[in-house]
């Protein structure tokens, strides 16, 4: 596996980004569309309101599902990073810091870590200005 940087840290998923998201919304505005021909033509509704909800649960099923299990992931990550600044200071981490800087400071080594932990709280930097920080990118973070 390459090593990790600033350049190749973000973590896309072709068949989920590129393939499942797109055709769920084009499911989603077909059946609309088809439903609103249905209606023109004045058929019955019954299965094109059964089509739209459908892709609409489907749709919904998709995005919370994603969500879920990326704000399961936050807490791990904060929750491993309060432990490594427990290790590393003996004191948890500052509860000034932000869910985004906390994410961003992960790629840092232990030493640039603390640095960049004060750093982030006292000049309110963004994620993207904590990772264009790191020097060293800490070793590859296992990648699932």
């Amino acid at each position: 596996m390459k090593s990790q940087n600033y350049k190749n840290h973000v973590r896309m998923v072709p068949a989920f980004h590129f393939f499942l998201v797109p055709l769920g919304f084009i499911t989603l505005i077909a059946s609309i569309i088809h439903l609103l021909v249905v209606e023109q033509r004045g058929i019955s509704l019954f299965s094109s309101l059964l089509f739209v909800s459908v892709s609409l649960m489907a749709v919904t099923t998709m995005i919370f599902a994603r969500r879920f299990a990326c704000k399961v992931q936050d807490r791990a990550i904060r929750a491993e990073e309060n432990l490594r600044s427990f290790a590393l200071t003996g004191k948890l981490l500052d509860p000034r810091l932000t869910m985004n800087q906390i994410l961003a400071l992960r790629f840092a080594p232990d030493e640039e870590w603390m640095v960049l932990c004060d750093k982030a709280v006292k000049e309110s930097l963004t994620p993207e200005s904590i990772k264009q920080s790191i020097k060293a990118w800490k070793a590859d973070l296992e990648r699932v």
